[in-house]
């Protein structure tokens, strides 16, 4: 029996379809490979702006954040530094943020400068699982403080929207919103440390731990199944083919 023959079969509707769904898997693994090896590498470029801005000395505030907007490109955990007296009467609370699987929120207060308002995230609190209710908040100086923290950029969408002093994510625009004749800096900064210490501190927010994630192992798990997708049709057609060849001829 000729080559030509014994192959014959590829061109039945079963093994067409088959070899298209073989072909497909296989672009879509490799595609899903790209993309996680696209995704490792925004993580590296990600990772070493952070370790950069992280080691960056100090700044006073007014160096680098402006009034209005957002923070600067590529400014995010940057340090800063800014003096000023906190505006407690228009502290927010961010609701809903666990802390080692523990209830509790996130407190934000305005810190009033000669040069403008920063909102600064001050830390976490626990609180009793209660929704909505406002917790007690500790007391603060109400003397001049140095803050001394990292910028972040704006939450964005529904979520930063504030209501009764209380939101889901922080954004100093819609904060800016509930700050009547008060210049606000774009962006607002994590708490690192304070001078002089509060009397009651709050628990210091983590900064991103730098690592590269799973992205290599997923791109090799998904090249992994595409080839394995190829090597898998082509065994099943040399099954084939060798069982064709064993069957007797008429």
């Amino acid at each position: 029996m000729g080559i030509v023959a014994r192959v014959g079969f590829l061109f039945t509707r079963r093994w067409l379809v088959f070899a298209v769904v073989v072909a497909l898997l296989a672009w879509l693994a490799v595609a899903l490979g790209d993309w996680q090896f696209r995704r490792l590498a925004e993580r590296k470029e990600a990772n070493a702006t952070l370790i950069a801005n992280l080691q960056a000395l100090p700044v006073p505030v007014d160096s680098l954040m402006r009034i209005g907007g957002d923070a600067p490109a590529g400014s995010e955990w940057r340090t800063i530094t800014a003096t000023g007296t906190w505006d407690t009467e228009n502290t927010v609370v961010v609701r809903y943020r666990t802390l080692q699987g523990k209830p509790g929120v996130e407190v934000v207060t305005p810190l009033r400068t000669p040069t403008g308002t920063v909102i600064v995230d001050r830390g976490w609190l626990r609180t009793a699982n209660e929704g909505n209710a406002r917790p007690d908040l500790p007391d603060l100086d109400q003397g001049t403080v140095t803050v001394t923290g990292h910028v972040r950029v704006n939450a964005t969408g529904s979520s930063a929207q504030v209501d009764n002093l209380s939101t889901r994510a922080v954004s100093s625009s819609e904060i800016a919103k509930h700050l009547a004749g008060q210049q606000v800096y774009g962006g607002f900064v994590q708490l690192a440390k304070q001078s002089p210490p509060p009397p009651s501190a709050l628990v210091v927010l983590d900064i991103p731990e730098v690592n590269e994630g799973p992205h290599f192992f997923y791109g090799l798990q998904w090249w992994f199944f595409g080839a394995l997708a190829v090597v898998g049709f082509f065994y099943l057609l040399y099954d084939e083919i060798r069982r064709r060849r064993s069957e007797p001829t008429t």
